[in-house]
């Protein structure tokens, strides 16, 4: 049985992970950690019978005190650089699904990681069809010779523009293997941001948040006289979950952190 907590159990996330922990045959829930609601019992989170595991306030204190396989970590971009470190320190295997990590940042974990010897995963996004999603749009980029990517999620997220988008724009770069000219040098903004943001490489990135949004992605190619639509919608965030027990699964057998859900899947 693969020993999995959860950091950031009381979120819309980390509720909807302990529930699939819970329900996994070969995965066994260690414990669950949150700056809100220590001492809750997780049976109330996820609205089943008590269980005897109560939430916990300490990362530091748990990881001491207990020794799980894998970390499942949906916090925020403030606090999930640190866990990281802290996983790592104790052997604990990451997977960390949120999103406001610096290039720089991820860099350093992957290295860091890579010395210790301990596997895990970084992944914007866990839902299998928004990776395919990607895929499509790298492969459909080989041939249309303008792109632009539009993201749309709940109010909620804190981060902008999404871990999806600028990983959409990595892929797109690395299969091209050039950089985007797009829209007249004389372009100009009446409206400041109106033409989105231009990720490195020229790649533009439009972000919306509304409530009842969930996460929801367009990748729009442009052609002479066509354009091509590439989307993807996580309706609810039950459509991360098979991603996430991939990541646990796998975790076990990489010696260091990869970054993205696609590596998993394709990478063999």
């Amino acid at each position: 049985m693969i020993e999995v907590m959860v950091t950031g159990a009381c979120g819309k996330m980390g509720r909807e992970v302990i529930k699939t922990v819970w329900d996994a045959d070969d995965m066994v829930l260690a414990g669950a950690v949150d700056s809100r609601g220590e001492g809750v019992d997780i049976g109330q989170i996820i609205e089943c019978d008590r269980t005897g595991i109560n939430v916990e306030n300490d990362l530091e204190e748990f990881l001491k005190a207990k020794h799980p396989d894998v970390a499942v970590d949906f916090t925020g971009p403030q606090s999930v650089y640190h866990n990281a470190l802290k996983y790592l320190a104790h052997g604990v295997r990451p997977v960390i699904g949120t999103t406001g990590l610096d290039n720089g940042q991820i860099r350093e974990i992957i290295d860091l990681s890579e010395k210790k010897g301990v596997g895990g995963l970084i992944a914007p996004n866990f839902a299998i069809g928004a990776i395919l999603m990607m895929r499509c749009a790298a492969e459909a980029a080989r041939f249309l010779p303008d792109v632009e990517i539009i993201e749309m999620h709940h109010d909620k997220k804190i981060d902008a523009p999404s871990g999806t988008a600028i990983k959409t724009a990595e892929i797109i770069l690395e299969q091209r293997g050039e950089e985007y000219q797009q829209g007249p040098a004389t372009e100009i903004e009446s409206l400041c941001g109106s033409r989105g943001g231009k990720y490195v490489g020229g790649i533009r990135i439009h972000s919306v948040r509304l409530p009842g949004l969930v996460a929801h992605q367009e990748v729009i190619l442009g052609g002479l006289g066509q354009t091509l639509t590439i989307r993807h919608d996580s309706v609810t965030r039950e459509s991360f979950m098979p991603g996430v027990l991939l990541g646990v699964r796998r975790s076990l057998y990489l010696n260091k952190i990869v970054y993205g859900l696609e590596k998993l899947l394709f990478d063999n």
